[in-house]
């Protein structure tokens, strides 16, 4: 359900708020400090600070984090979806072109179409750095249950699986040769967007800029009070602390979305993405590909 405008205003949940909320507390009290310094006139007013961290500078360094942080977010999310439509696509090539000669082979098939929302499940574990567990063991044998824990990439391993389900059916004529290429290239792109999430996750922003942004924004925040406090006197911490949770705010953000495969509010809902594609293969398997429903 859609939340109102206000509803969200006020939510907590997903913001930012409590991991700046120290941070802008800590701005403003020195600015209470500073203007009450001024008020007993002691010259703390240094309208010269105002050139230590130009505002046009931070705020592009501020955007850059974010854009870059995005970025990686939507990267994200794109190569997951590769991922569901490439198990959508292969399970329905598998379903539909995979002959049947026995209950064995269906048996067979069924459990690759299981080892493909594996693939799915074991990526999701790999990127949050979890153990395999039993989310993953109602869907294969147990003998590839306990193998799987023992390898370092699960869904490498769950993707071999998969290929050699595919050319073991190439070997037994149940498949042509347009039709394997087809699956295997589904297979191939599946490990590519593997390959892309593990890029995502195992390449954080550079340490040297994160820091660099950390200190600037402290310097900035800590030098606002001295130039405007001349001006502004003892409401000089209303407009620093609206600034300090602007810049806080805005940094906080990039932080919050440059991993998107964890469980924040913010992160990518992994969890219902492979719950919808264990939906969508248990309705492909009620219907039987010998039989027109048209």
């Amino acid at each position: 359900m859609k939340k109102s405008w206000f509803s969200l205003v006020f939510t907590l949940r997903g913001s930012v708020i409590p991991a700046i909320l120290p941070k802008v507390i800590l701005c403003t009290l020195f600015a209470v400090l500073i203007s009450v310094l001024n008020y007993f006139k002691i010259p703390v007013a240094l309208p010269i600070l105002s050139s230590v961290v130009p505002s046009i500078v931070l705020g592009l360094l501020l955007v850059f984090r974010t854009n870059t942080a995005y970025e990686r977010f939507w990267e994200g999310r794109k190569l997951w979806g590769t991922i569901n439509n490439s198990v959508r696509n292969l399970s329905r090539m598998i379903w539909v072109s995979i002959k049947e000669e026995n209950e064995e082979d269906r048996q067979q098939k069924v459990q690759a179409l299981s080892l493909l929302v594996a693939f799915a499940v074991a990526t999701k574990l790999h990127l949050r750095s979890e153990s395999v567990n039993e989310e993953l063991s109602v869907l294969m044998p147990e003998v590839c249950f306990e193998k799987l824990k023992i390898v370092n990439n699960p869904p490498l391993e769950v993707a071999f699986w998969i290929g050699d389900y595919l050319q073991h059916q190439q070997d037994k004529n149940c498949l042509d040769t347009y039709q394997s290429t087809a699956m295997f290239n589904l297979l191939n792109i599946m490990i590519d967007a593997l390959g892309g999430c593990e890029r995502i996750l195992k390449t954080p922003i550079p340490l040297a800029y994160a820091i660099h942004l950390k200190q600037l924004l402290l310097l900035y925040s800590l030098s606002l009070p001295f130039q405007v406090v001349k001006d502004l006197g003892l409401a000089t911490w209303v407009l620093v602390g609206i600034i300090s949770f602007t810049v806080f705010g805005i940094e906080e953000i990039g932080i919050e979305i440059e991993n998107p495969f964890g469980y924040d509010a913010n992160d990518l809902p992994l969890d219902t993405i492979c719950k919808n594609m264990q939906i969508n293969l248990d309705d492909l398997m009620t219907l039987s590909p010998s039989v027109r429903h048209w």
